[in-house]
């Protein structure tokens, strides 16, 4: 097996749970590049959204954001892959939120809005912490997303919601389903994140490969998160974290250490440095 571009999820996956990159796993990171291997986030994150030692991390060019909407060249700043969610479709996903106890977020060219009064309330929504920090500083606070959405008149990178109830998020999930022109994922168990229909991580990462000249067989993706199913499917190599749902492990070839025991660096050594012990 011969992994020529590596995809990595971010959060539970390449960061620890303090949302920070530890000196192991950069050393790793930098040991692939040098062997020639394209290797880039892969998150549900605007790239705003992505820390800036990986926005601007030594040969790491590419980011595929959004949950694949929106994969980019970060040399060039030039898009190369966008499927956005349509204006409407995002519009109709914010009412149906709005029915219940929620933050909302719009992404529109790789940034990410919120409203004011929730962003007061972080920590009614996120469950974790060291989230409120990365949420905070990387989103643009408006007095009203649907007004925004609607003020902008374009399409969207993805909308999300954040759930303070979770028995409300379960309703919302039945009844945003029914509807064929929206992808749903919930990365982080207490949120829904909507793209348009047919966008995913594993699509966006087989096709960015294709674009380099690189087949299905030469990816490897690491995840954990209901996002990362489909990757780890789609990837010629799919990696579960130690601390993946049991779905996501269920569909992984190999399931390596805990995010908090540097786990995706782990089977970047392993299976692309040849070296390592097995996690």
């Amino acid at each position: 097996m011969q992994i020529k571009m590596i995809g990595l999820d971010l959060d539970g996956t390449l960061l620890n749970s303090k949302k920070g990159l530890t000196p192991y796993t950069k050393k790793v990171i930098e040991k692939a590049i040098r062997k020639g291997v394209y290797v880039l986030v892969a998150t549900g994150r605007p790239f705003t959204g992505v820390p800036k030692e990986l926005r601007e991390f030594p040969g790491m060019r590419y980011a595929l954001t959004s949950n694949g909407a929106r994969i980019l060249d970060t040399e060039t700043g030039s898009i190369l892959i966008e499927h956005l969610l349509p204006r409407e479709s995002a519009k109709k996903a914010l009412e149906i939120f709005r029915k219940y106890d929620t933050l909302q977020e719009v992404y529109f060219d790789g940034q990410g809005y919120a409203d004011r009064g929730k962003l007061e309330h972080i920590g009614r929504y996120h469950r974790n912490p060291y989230m409120w920090e990365y949420v905070l500083t990387s989103r643009v606070p408006v007095e009203d997303v649907v007004a925004l959405v609607q003020g902008k008149g374009q399409d969207l990178d993805k909308v999300q919601a954040l759930f303070a109830d979770m028995d409300e998020r379960e309703a919302a999930w039945r009844e945003l389903s029914g509807h064929e022109d929206l992808t749903l994922v919930g990365s982080l168990g207490y949120n829904i994140e909507i793209n348009a229909a047919g966008v995913n991580k594993g699509k966006g990462l087989v096709a960015l490969g294709g674009l380099l000249g690189i087949s299905r067989e030469e990816i490897m993706a690491i995840g954990d998160g209901d996002n990362d199913t489909v990757m780890l499917e789609e990837a010629g190599f799919g990696v579960a974290m130690g601390n993946a749902e049991d779905k996501v492990k269920a569909c992984a070839d190999y399931i390596t250490g805990t995010n908090d025991e540097d786990g995706a660096a782990k089977a970047i050594e392993k299976y692309v440095l040849g070296g390592g012990e097995e996690c």
